[in-house]
């Protein structure tokens, strides 16, 4: 899994849908049919952005620990926050979906928070299915995104957020898909997963940069599993501690910082989630038994 999808990454993925995007001060945001763009095959993967997807045709979902299958017609609320992958099955992929940025969403001049909505939220449902008359509903709503996002209406950015919104209102309505099944090898998974999650925090070539995910309860939701259940994968495929695994990776990056930048000790704490000095000097001489200043000498010599 490399790094999150950004939106300039997947329009040069998909350069015909790149034009009739909307992008102003106010956010981002596109619109367009599943049938005209759609993959055999998603890798998995986060993106940088939030998308709803109305899936006509059937497939598989796949999340770290778990999948659903897609037999039915569905919506789905894809979070930046949790990587998934998609595989069809049906040749016919039908339906509609659109993405959006944070800040496409304001009210009163100040973005609304996605994530605190029960569809969006790490560790709830993303998958909801619908009846026909939803899907015509559904539908009709994102015809109508297609048809306004073409147009010359000075308010249309208002009118397209007002349809996403009857979108998320009416899933907020309906009750999440349950019919999760548990990877046979989930534990595995979970820790690849982790360790990828890990890895790709690095290297820091700033220090103005802060590491994002510190703790095993920060990837746990970052994987939308449980912190207990990220610990027990982990141990059992490894060998080690979810919190043993991220010290180790962190201590071999506080020693190539001390070893080839120089920025001083605060710098690097600060770099590496530490909030003061201190934190991390007592952090480093537990690893290793040396203070990072007295590393750095040694280093020097």
């Amino acid at each position: 899994m490399k790094k999150s999808e950004s939106l300039k990454e997947f329009y040069e993925r998909n350069p015909p849908l790149q034009h009739r995007a909307l992008d102003t001060a106010q956010g981002h945001f596109n619109v367009y049919s599943r049938s005209d763009y759609c993959s055999r095959v998603l890798p998995y993967n986060r993106r940088d952005f939030y998308k709803i997807s109305l899936i006509i045709g059937t497939g598989t979902l796949y999340y770290a620990d778990k999948g659903i299958e897609i037999d039915r017609p569905a919506l789905l609320f894809s979070n930046p926050q949790i990587p998934y992958s998609w595989e069809a099955k049906s040749l016919q992929q039908d339906g509609y979906f659109c993405l959006f940025t944070e800040n496409f969403f304001m009210m009163d001049g100040r973005p609304t928070s996605l994530q605190e909505l029960p569809m969006f939220r790490p560790g709830g449902s993303p998958v909801f299915f619908i009846s026909d008359a939803q899907v015509t509903f559904i539908s009709d709503l994102y015809i109508k995104m297609l048809n306004e996002i073409q147009s010359e209406y000075v308010y249309k950015f208002d009118l397209l957020r007002n349809y996403t919104s009857l979108i998320l209102h009416e899933a907020m309505k309906m009750q999440p898909a349950d019919s999760y099944f548990k990877h046979h090898n989930a534990s595995s998974r979970i820790t690849s997963l982790f360790l990828e999650l890990l890895e790709r925090q690095f290297p820091i070539d700033t220090p103005h940069h802060v590491l994002q995910l510190k703790t095993p309860t920060d990837f746990a939701n970052r994987l939308s599993v449980h912190v207990n259940h990220l610990n027990r994968s982990v141990k059992e495929a490894t060998g080690k501690t979810t919190t043993e695994h991220i010290s180790e990776r962190i201590v071999k990056e506080a020693k190539a910082l001390l070893h080839h930048t120089d920025w001083n000790v605060s710098e690097i704490a600060y770099s590496l989630g530490f909030e003061y000095p201190s934190y991390f000097n007592n952090f480093f001489r537990k690893q290793t038994s040396q203070t990072p200043s007295s590393f750095r000498s040694l280093v020097v010599v």
